[in-house]
């Protein structure tokens, strides 16, 4: 699909025509260098690279600033590849803004997820917990209870929901609507939620 890099800026709401109002999130989309465009003939296959978000060159290895010089840009935080672009749609060094997109389109965000750490069963998975705290029961309020096996098979089975490291994955939201495109300031709005933090990065496509 094709699409930009951005950063999710945070949320706010407009109201539409009807004085309705839609919660939305502002979106950061590009500017995105291309990096590299990659074809069939000489990469097995056909895709679009483009960098976003500068960083220092002492943050850089030797090889990603010899790959960068060739688009003749500045190093970048952010590369990704895109396989929806058409053969001459692009050339290397050519910088995407937010103009790619129009206003009242669907688009996809996808990004990652808040990472929560080790967590228990009450948050991960949102178990009820064991109960009330009655007949001697102490700190059994967010526990997870039995786990199921016995005599037979005597062992926990693969994929019994447990208590573990959460979060910090990647999510798509699918089908979110552009409300409102500022393509002077690089700034979309969306409705609907996006996932990650302020300031995290996003791949928007469409």
């Amino acid at each position: 699909m094709q699409g930009l890099i951005g950063k999710k800026v945070g949320m706010t709401s407009v109201f539409d025509e009807n004085g309705k109002n839609i919660p939305c999130t502002v979106l950061q989309a590009g500017p995105c260098v291309v990096t590299q465009i990659k074809t069939v003939e000489k990469d097995g296959y056909s895709s679009v690279q483009l960098g976003f978000d500068d960083k220092k060159e002492k943050h850089t290895t030797k090889a990603e600033l010899g790959h960068l010089k060739k688009a003749n840009t500045t190093p970048k935080r952010k590369l990704m590849e895109f396989t929806g672009f058409e053969v001459g749609q692009v050339q290397v060094g050519e910088v995407l803004t937010a103009s790619f997109f129009e206003t009242d389109i669907i688009v996809d965000v996808r990004g990652w997820a808040k990472g929560k750490g080790f967590q228990g069963v009450v948050k991960r998975h949102g178990f009820a917990g064991v109960g009330g705290q009655t007949h001697g029961q102490h700190n059994r309020g967010r526990a997870p209870g039995s786990l199921g096996a016995s005599s037979f098979p005597s062992r926990v089975l693969p994929g019994m929901r447990m208590a573990g490291r959460t979060g910090g994955h990647q999510v798509e939201s699918m089908d979110l609507r552009v409300v409102k495109l500022m393509a002077e300031e690089n700034i979309i709005i969306v409705k609907g939620s996006v996932p990650g933090p302020k300031g995290g990065y996003v791949i928007i496509t469409k």
